[in-house]
């Protein structure tokens, strides 16, 4: 890819977010950021690997928090933990997306990168009942209890985005693209955003 570009993507779970994001990164070439946000924040902070793991999940209650405070070396002390946490990811996100093209999937990238005017932004969503059979199948949820998890899993991370975005999960306005994998392959999907990324 010649262009910096880099495209964040937010997905409800069970929707094949993740599986999307990392085929579009593989087909173009580009880094792919999950869990390798996790690793990088982790050794930035000394925090183990499961207290990032875990941040995204976490219920939350309104609290707008500005990022206008990060800098190279952000300055944690007397934070909670999961503004900490926020924080180091939010730097990470920064760095990762100033080194180049690359697809970042969840974290709140959408906003962390707002001001970042080569970003583009993907929400990825399906059906309830779609999203509860991919989870069973392809996430091994236990097929009695998927359609419960499925949704506590979106409240959680709905409450995380809104807690320190000030926006609202899913919001149209937000993203570039909103695309119902209900509706189209993964493949397919991948490939139109393959397509919009030689548009744009």
């Amino acid at each position: 890819m010649e262009r910096n570009l880099i495209i964040t993507i937010s997905r409800q779970y069970g929707s094949g977010g993740r599986i999307i994001g990392k085929k579009l990164a593989e087909q173009l070439e580009i880094p792919f950021y999950d869990n390798e946000l996790i690793n990088l924040a982790a050794e930035k902070t000394g925090l183990s690997k499961e207290c990032f793991k875990d941040a995204e999940s976490v219920s939350t209650s309104n609290l707008l928090l500005s990022l206008s405070t990060l800098t190279p070396t952000v300055d944690t002390y007397g934070l909670p933990l999961n503004e900490k946490i926020f924080l180091v990811q939010s730097q990470v996100i920064k760095e990762v997306a100033d080194q180049g093209s690359c697809v970042i999937v969840g974290r709140s990238a959408d906003y962390v990168l707002s001001e970042n005017p080569n970003c583009i932004n993907v929400f990825i969503y399906a059906d309830l009942e779609d999203r509860v059979k991919r989870a069973v199948e392809l996430y091994g949820l236990d097929a009695k209890n998927a359609k419960n998890a499925v949704i506590k899993t979106d409240k959680k991370r709905a409450g995380y985005y809104n807690y320190f975005t000030g926006r609202k999960w899913g919001r149209l306005e937000n993203y570039d693209l909103a695309i119902n994998t209900s509706k189209i392959t993964l493949d397919d999907v991948v490939e139109i955003l393959k397509l919009y990324v030689e548009k744009r």
